[in-house]
């Protein structure tokens, strides 16, 4: 998070939190079972979610019963965190970045990076997070990834963030590619991926358009425009006035 050409990404979300709250999508349970075959998760392990938001994938762990540290550096997202997570005395809020968690060293058993990698400087927070690794702890990050041409309706959400987006190019993603991940993790390391979707009705789908830092804010002289075409692609191909949003859930993982 802390290079020059992501300068504002601490703060980029600080407008949209109610709608990434709402309307972004969690993951799918199956997802635990990769960290307990494969990783040794066990109730007792300690998690370093840095990046952490709004909660979200704090919340998977935290429903298995470990102490998770939510490692973010957003005000606002820690503040809606701490609220959505209030019911967990285990999890614990810490203001820090990729690149200075403020953890201790050697005191979790496993570091995710759910959603978030994109917006980390890679070197130094492998570095971090080795730091904060216990011996033989491991690393994964995981996140969404949008079907972008499965479905008709996928292909034309496409083009219109596409047509209205500012950043969305550089900063999907997709644009993590195999050597990047091998640059990260210094040599192999293990994949899994998981189906995963949303069924939204219209102020579902507009909501979650609205929770990407990349697409007009609603005070953008372009928002209402975009809200117009986004509900005429919803009208064109909803079925029983719900879309379905289908996502890949990727995990890179590597013990070290």
């Amino acid at each position: 998070m802390e290079t020059q050409a992501k300068s504002d990404s601490v703060e980029r979300f600080s407008n949209r939190v109610e709608n990434y709250v709402k309307y972004r999508p969690s993951y799918p349970p199956e997802v635990l079972d990769v960290f307990r075959d494969e990783m040794g998760l066990t109730r007792a392990s300690v998690i370093a979610d840095v990046g952490s938001g709004t909660g979200i994938s704090s919340k998977l762990f935290l429903e298995n019963g470990n102490v998770v540290y939510g490692v973010e550096p957003n005000a606002k997202m820690r503040g809606a965190a701490s609220g959505i997570l209030a019911a967990f005395t285990d999890f614990y809020s810490i203001d820090g970045t990729s690149t200075k968690t403020n953890l201790f060293s050697a005191s979790v058993d496993i570091v995710i990076a759910a959603q978030a990698f994109h917006w980390f400087d890679a070197e130094p927070t492998r570095n971090e997070f080795r730091r904060i690794l216990k011996p033989r702890g491991w690393v994964a990050l995981m996140w969404n990834e949008r079907q972008l041409d499965t479905t008709p309706f996928l292909i034309e959400y496409e083009q219109l963030l596409l047509k209205y987006a500012g950043d969305y190019t550089n900063v999907r993603h997709d644009n993590i590619n195999q050597t990047a991940l091998e640059a990260f993790f210094e040599g192999d390391f293990h994949t899994a991926t998981f189906a995963n979707k949303q069924v939204l009705d219209f102020d579902g789908i507009k909501g979650r358009v609205s929770s990407s830092s990349y697409m007009p804010a609603e005070s953008d002289s372009r928002y209402p425009a975009m809200v117009k075409e986004l509900k005429t692609l919803f009208d064109k191909h909803a079925e029983n006035d719900r879309i379905t949003v289908f996502y890949d859930t990727n995990v890179f993982y590597k013990q070290y």
